[in-house]
């Protein structure tokens, strides 16, 4: 079959797309090659006391209770330097990498620009990856964090009313898959999620995932090896769990106020399109961004882009409604 013509990257984004096509993924993700690819990424993520050096935070590593007869969890807290007079907002941070790669601090830059910008307190879960740990194990983890941070909203500063779970690829489909289980479980409030390109089907078969099979950020291919290892040998099948793919749930209603991003030039924009729709099916809310020409991830490696600049707008208009933010 003839792959389908992809949609053009934005003129702007392309020496950004270079450039982590070149740094990021240097090494083809494939079933042998996820250990080197774990090496590899560890050499390109600052250590926290780096990333927060010079800032106006505060923060500390903790190790947390897991699920039940699970392994604990080791997470990072981030603070402002200057403690609120009142609860703050908080933020669970799920880092990205296919669920195969990666660690907490893929996202602690960012729980530094918020805690700076807006006084917002972020924990940062180290969860289990795959395929040492098939799906959910991953959902489980960063939903222990979060009934964690509930559990100690007092000790923390935090307004447990005020909790978003926020993450990117991996992370955007782990804080979804967080929502499912606070809804079915009846479990910590969450004033929102936040998915950014979020990684959310096992199936890998929407027309966006045939656009970029072979090029690009996190393509296709990528996106098999991550789903064979999560999976295994349920992939395809309907033993998949929605808190391991949340695009397997058959109900979306009930859920808290999602922020859906992707771009229009990527493997995830049409199964984080179809989310959207399935939200709004059932009456819940769900604010959509497809940006024109943009790549995986596109805003954090072209952050001059004009594209880029909207999006980060966009992000941070939805963040002040969901969380009363003044500013």
């Amino acid at each position: 079959m003839t792959a389908p013509l992809p949609v053009p990257y934005d003129p702007e984004l392309v020496a950004g797309l270079d450039a982590f096509v070149g740094m990021v993924e240097i090494i083809p993700l494939r079933a042998d090659t996820i250990h080197a690819n774990r090496d590899h990424f560890a050499t390109l993520i600052p250590s926290i006391a780096a990333q927060a050096a010079g800032r106006e935070v505060v923060w500390e590593d903790r190790v947390i209770p897991g699920p039940a007869g699970a392994p604990d969890i080791e997470i990072t807290i981030v603070r402002p330097a200057r403690a609120a007079s009142v609860p703050a907002p908080a933020v669970l941070s799920i880092h990205g990498g296919g669920m195969v790669l990666g660690t907490r601090f893929f996202g602690t830059a960012e729980l530094i620009d918020l805690a700076e910008q807006h006084g917002i307190v972020g924990v940062a879960v180290e969860y289990r990856l795959a395929p040492e740990h098939p799906g959910p194990a991953q959902a489980e983890d960063c939903y222990a964090a979060l009934e964690w941070m509930a559990a100690h909203a007092d000790e923390l500063g935090i307004d447990p009313d005020r909790i978003i779970a926020s993450g990117m690829s991996a992370g955007g489909g782990l804080s979804a898959a967080v929502a499912l289980i606070a809804r079915d479980r009846g479990g910590p409030h969450l004033a929102g999620q936040l998915l950014g390109c979020p990684m959310l089907d096992d199936r890998n078969e929407t027309a966006s995932s045939r656009q970029y099979d072979g090029f690009g950020a996190w393509d296709r291919n990528n996106n098999d090896t991550a789903w064979d290892a999560i999976a295994g040998d349920d992939r395809f099948t309907d033993r998949v769990s929605p808190y391991t793919a949340p695009a397997r749930a058959t109900d979306l209603a009930g859920l808290a106020p999602a922020f859906i991003e992707v771009g229009a030039a990527e493997t995830f924009r049409d199964e984080a399109v179809d989310y959207a729709l399935r939200i709004w099916a059932t009456g819940g809310q769900a604010e959509l961004h497809v940006w024109a020409g943009g790549y995986h991830g596109f805003s954090g490696f072209s952050p001059e882009a004009e594209v880029s600049k909207a999006a980060v707008a966009a992000r941070e208009s939805w963040l002040r409604r969901i969380l009363c933010l003044g500013g």
